[in-house]
């Protein structure tokens, strides 16, 4: 569809991407990123968190797969994509509205990490006319898809004192299992 808002948001994973297959077999992931906007207070001469945003995020086909092999819990990502409104019938009978974001794309951040990306073999470049919006996906030629390796995502050493993921914690993961949301 033409018009349809397209954001970029910058947050954690709250859990592991979930692959699911749908209809004749086609893969889907679907995942939530959280996002905490943070501010520096002058006078109290701390960070402090306001309100988290969470928001759905799916993605599909031979993209769906390496997401779900790529990232993983607590993983610092951009993602960039189209945002959908959904009416549902809750249990009670009344009804709700959701707002889920159809991903065009999603990495890791690398403002406080690094990663390791790898060619991935056989996938023909792009999402094969998934959900790009122009019927051909995104087509980066003959040469094969690239995807997101699960490599490395190495903690900088040390970090500024205003950087609050520049300190990883034990384990040497800026990445652990209880991010802060």
């Amino acid at each position: 569809m033409a018009g349809e808002p397209i954001i970029t948001v910058t947050g954690n994973l709250t859990a592991d991407p979930e692959l699911k297959y749908v209809g004749s077999g086609t893969p889907v992931a679907s995942f939530t990123v959280a996002s905490t906007p943070r501010t520096f207070n002058r006078s109290t001469n701390e960070w402090e968190d306001g309100e988290a945003m969470f928001i759905r995020c799916s993605v599909w086909r031979d993209y769906a797969e390496n997401v779900t092999e790529s990232l993983s819990k607590g993983m610092r990502v951009i993602v960039t994509g189209r945002l959908q409104v959904r009416s549902y019938q809750r249990n009670d009978g009344s009804q709700g509205t959701s707002v889920e974001m159809q991903v065009d794309e999603v990495g890791p951040s690398l403002r406080y990490a690094t990663a390791q990306v790898s060619k991935r073999a056989g996938n023909g470049g792009g999402n094969r006319g998934g959900n790009s919006g122009f019927g051909g996906g995104n087509n980066y030629g003959n040469q094969g898809g690239y995807s997101q390796g699960r490599a490395s995502y190495d903690a900088p050493q040390g970090g500024s004192a205003g950087d609050p993921w520049g300190q990883a914690p034990a384990g040497g993961s800026s990445f652990d299992d209880n991010p802060p949301f």
